[in-house]
């Protein structure tokens, strides 16, 4: 096999697990819900906040910059009865302390509107929206479908950083493997053996620890729950354990690009949909849902 052959099945790997990565990224309810909105004439894009550690300052900002308005936030704890709770949005200036933002984006200063939530427990929530009052009138945002925030405790870094290193590699051998078994290139096998190990370390092993330390449970999945991100990862690991079963004495690079296109299917949904949740009345973590809606 020509190298030049083996570095096509390398460049389509990346670009799958890229744009897969992306998708997941972009889809998630738990990355910050974009909005864009006029105040006083001027366009703001907005990115309100859907998690918070623990270890983070526990507010929302409104990322305007004209201080003349007056805002504030309606909050309550998600999926309660509760009446919504009101607080008012303070304009601050405040200094970005970070070599990365100061030298590389140029950037000394965060401006914008915050306002202080109460934090929850691990996997508690709270849901919200806002009131921006200007010259022309007064703007609701969120408030027909409010946006929820999901608490979660602080992860050590290592024990997270490897965790997501290995499930990109075991992502990227996983697409390299399925593109090869279909060109029928003679190290698929290997390269699925390799995915498996790394999605055993990064997603069984690692994975139940960053749970443990987010959300305090080990696992939350079958037969414990229905938490997706835990079910959708034992769901990738039985199809890549039968690949690699089936492959061991006889070539059947069928099951590999089976197991391949699970795994990025599997995948390519959002993390937190029946997500790990507080039940505020018997204090303990279940299995609940965010809607992708939110």
């Amino acid at each position: 096999m020509k190298k030049s052959q083996t570095f096509w099945y390398w460049l389509l790997a990346i670009i799958i697990t890229i744009s897969a990565a992306y998708y997941q990224r972009t889809t998630g309810p738990t990355y910050p819900k974009r909005a864009k909105i006029a105040v006083n004439g001027n366009e703001y894009k907005l990115k309100m906040i859907r998690s918070l550690g623990l270890d983070e300052k526990s507010e929302v900002k409104l990322g305007i910059t004209d201080n003349s308005i007056n805002a504030k936030l309606y909050y309550k704890r998600y999926l309660t009865n509760n009446s919504y709770n009101e607080i008012d949005f303070v304009y601050e200036e405040r200094p970005i302390n970070s070599f990365v933002m100061n030298k590389l984006f140029k950037m000394k200063t965060e401006k914008g509107f915050f306002a202080q939530v109460p934090q929850q427990p691990p996997a508690g929530k709270i849901q919200y929206y806002a009131e921006i009052k200007d010259k022309s009138g007064t703007q609701t945002l969120f408030k027909e479908n409010p946006v929820v925030i999901r608490f979660k405790g602080s992860v050590p870094a290592y024990i997270l950083a490897p965790h997501i290193l290995a499930m990109f590699i075991a992502m990227l051998l996983s697409s390299l493997a399925g593109a090869m078994a279909v060109g029928k290139h003679p190290r698929y096998k290997f390269y699925g053996l390799l995915t498996l190990i790394l999605f055993i370390i990064g997603g069984m092993i690692l994975g139940p620890f960053v749970q443990k330390y987010a959300f305090g449970e080990f696992w939350t999945g079958i037969p414990f729950g229905w938490d997706l991100t835990d079910n959708k990862t034992l769901i990738a690991l039985i199809g890549w354990i039968m690949a690699v079963w089936v492959n061991r004495k006889e070539d059947k690079p069928i099951w590999t690009v089976v197991a391949a296109i699970l795994l990025l299917a599997i995948f390519s949904i959002p993390h937190s949909m029946f997500g790990s949740q507080f039940n505020y009345e018997s204090g303990k973590v279940v299995t609940g849902f965010i809607q992708l809606l939110y």
